[in-house]
């Protein structure tokens, strides 16, 4: 939940869960003093006797008063008959009111025998003045709670007589009631400000508090402690946010160790690389300075062994050169125009020379259109074709060995194979062919040598084109690299 969807529920909760409340419990205090009430004999169901009880009862014994003055009007015995008196005292008694009939010193009638019992010798005597319609005095007993309005009459044998309406009063600011809300309305404020604390606290601190933790464990390098998923909103956002944060984090640590264990292991490879050939150099010098080059024959085949060794390590370097450069991602492009068949018939020629003095019988096939063109860079495209041919030259292992370079069509693009009939590669490894340092026992053993970069490097100049390239074999008889560079195409 966002903050400010969160301070607008605060704000409507402080305003209307106290406010809910307090009328609850108004209307539960006010329901208790009710039925105090009942316990003497009074039923109430007009709140307004709660509110302003002087002017409830005024309103309610004006009305009976103007009822009594028709009754007698129409009929002066009408007031002594039981009946008549019964119906006015139930019009009033759920308003917890209830009708003294007197008549002389005696009680005539009542409707509530038990309230009238502690009032009715307090009752005012009669007087003349009240008779008939008018403004009528009213009094209150305090020590009752009880407001008494009187009117007299006089009964159909002229003895005197006074109608009295008699009401329980409840004030709604007397001390009992302005307790008991004091009392809940604290009690409302502290359980809304404690709901409000612990769903802030739920929602913000607890969060945050989580939020802290987490940061705390970046800083000592734990990169392991998750954060729970959240909900939409700005907690939810910070907690993603941590989580990208951490992921990238541990990617680029992850990322760190592995290019810190391939560099150590690039060096070892190169140390152990550089190591055999200059171990052969140095031998053949020593020969050289001993003597033992005595006849023209030794001293060319101490001398040109003693330049392939610097040739081998001079390729090394270059690796090296150009390792670092993809490590960077800065290997150098020089982009052109390039005829398929021009070009690779010219590598074909310069790499068929180095095959034959090897022994090793090379096939080409183009089949494309003569006028077909790409871009790419020639000498990156060069080193492609070395690398892979150097990689099939070192796991030759059959008596005559054979590579085959074709060049097929491939509508929009070009593709080209370079199969040998090498030893092959396990289906387990062939996957990981193309990763930088990956050695394995059955297709590339150190004792071959070189550096373990190779085909990444060939990886990273083909895709570097806009291309790709894969590798299938069959282990103990073939081996075949593919790779495919799109056609370049004039608009129109």
């Amino acid at each position: 939940m966002k903050f400010k969807t969160r301070l607008v529920i605060t704000f409507l909760t402080i305003i209307l869960l106290p406010l809910a409340l307090a009328c609850t419990a108004f209307i539960c205090i006010g329901g208790f003093l009710i039925k105090e009430q009942e316990e003497f004999g009074f039923r109430n169901d007009d709140y307004n006797m709660l509110i302003d009880p002087t002017q409830a009862s005024r309103l309610i014994s004006d009305e009976i008063f103007r009822e009594v003055d028709k009754i007698l009007e129409e009929d002066p015995a009408g007031l002594e008959k039981e009946g008549i008196l019964i119906q006015i005292n139930e019009r009033i008694a759920n308003k917890s009111s209830y009708v003294i009939v007197r008549r002389g010193n005696e009680l005539y009638y009542t409707g509530n025998e038990i309230a009238a019992k502690q009032i009715f010798e307090k009752l005012p005597d009669f007087q003349e003045e009240n008779i008939g319609q008018g403004e009528k005095p009213s009094f209150y007993y305090d020590d009752m709670k009880k407001l008494v309005r009187q009117m007299d009459f006089y009964f159909s044998d002229d003895s005197e007589g006074s109608f009295f309406v008699i009401t329980k009063t409840n004030s709604i600011i007397s001390r009992e009631l302005f307790v008991d809300m004091a009392i809940a309305i604290m009690l409302i404020l502290i359980f809304t400000s404690l709901f409000l604390t612990n769903w802030i606290s739920r929602g913000v601190f607890a969060p945050v508090n989580q939020l802290n933790i987490a940061m705390q464990n970046i800083a000592e390098g734990n990169l392991e402690y998750r954060l729970p998923d959240k909900d939409d909103g700005e907690i939810g956002e910070l907690y993603r946010n941590y989580e990208d944060m951490r992921l990238r984090l541990k990617e680029s640590t992850d990322e760190k160790i592995l290019a810190e264990k391939q560099n150590k292991e690039l060096v070892s490879n190169i140390s152990h690389d550089l190591k055999t050939p200059i171990t052969a150099i140095k031998g053949y010098v020593e020969g050289i300075m001993d003597g033992v080059a005595d006849t023209p024959e030794k001293m060319d085949k101490y001398i040109r062994t003693i330049y392939n060794k610097a040739n081998d390590m001079d390729r090394l370097i270059n690796e090296l050169t150009v390792y670092s450069g993809i490590d960077s991602n800065r290997i150098p492009y020089h982009f052109h125009k390039i005829n398929v068949s021009e070009y690779f018939g010219d590598c074909i020629e310069e790499v068929g020379l180095d095959l034959e003095s090897k022994n090793i019988e090379l096939n080409y096939a183009n089949l494309v259109a003569p006028g077909t063109q790409i871009i790419a860079d020639p000498e990156q495209l060069k080193r492609v074709i070395n690398n892979i041919i150097g990689n099939s030259i070192k796991y030759l292992d059959k008596p005559k060995g054979e590579i085959d370079i074709r060049i097929l069509d491939e509508i929009d693009s070009i593709r080209v194979e370079i199969e040998d009939n090498g030893k092959g590669i396990a289906a387990k490894d062939l996957p990981k062919i193309f990763e930088r340092f990956y050695r394995s026992d059955a297709s590339r053993n150190s004792a071959q040598g070189g550096s373990g970069i190779g085909l990444s490097i060939v990886k990273k100049i083909i895709e570097d084109h806009g291309g790709y390239i894969w590798a299938t074999s069959k282990e103990g008889e073939e081996t075949c690299m593919h790779f495919v560079i799109r056609k370049y195409q004039e608009k129109e």
